[in-house]
């Protein structure tokens, strides 16, 4: 399928291609857009979420002596 300059239409093949996994997409991100101040924020908020999933466990007792 062509479109009106004449070139090919590679939407099928960009569909078929191997999709990257979001870590490597969410790091081309930070890459293209120069967006670097927003992964520390993300490594936050991911580990906060890690010690609430946690601390439902059994594991709790040995996450609030940490604290």
């Amino acid at each position: 399928m062509a479109d009106r300059d004449g070139k090919k239409d590679d939407f099928a093949a960009q569909a078929n291609a191997e999709r990257d996994n979001l870590v490597s997409e969410f790091v081309a991100f930070l890459k293209e857009n120069k967006k670097w101040w927003l992964a520390p924020i993300l490594i936050a908020i991911l580990g906060l979420g890690l010690l609430v999933l946690l601390g439902g466990t059994a594991a709790a007792p040995f996450i609030y002596t940490l604290f």
